[in-house]
């Protein structure tokens, strides 16, 4: 984690946004004090699509029958 003054942060602030997207965090103070975090946007997760395992799955005809490993003699 980066931390830097107020004045650093108006100067700097491409340079401190490249660190962030590279996953740094960087806390920006102002009289030695935090005031704010820079921190990277949560990427957003790809929502499942209805049908896409279409095709993908077989049930056998047999599905429903006991297993020969448990049947009682």
């Amino acid at each position: 984690m980066t931390t830097v003054s107020m004045d650093i942060a108006q100067k700097e602030l491409p340079n401190l946004i490249e660190d962030v997207v590279l996953g740094g965090r960087v806390v920006i103070t102002r009289n030695s004090k935090p005031v704010a975090e820079l921190i990277p946007m949560p990427h957003e997760r790809p929502r499942p699509v209805f049908g896409s395992a279409k095709g993908q799955v077989v049930i056998m005809d047999n599905f429903d029958e006991p297993l020969e490993e448990f049947l009682v003699s």
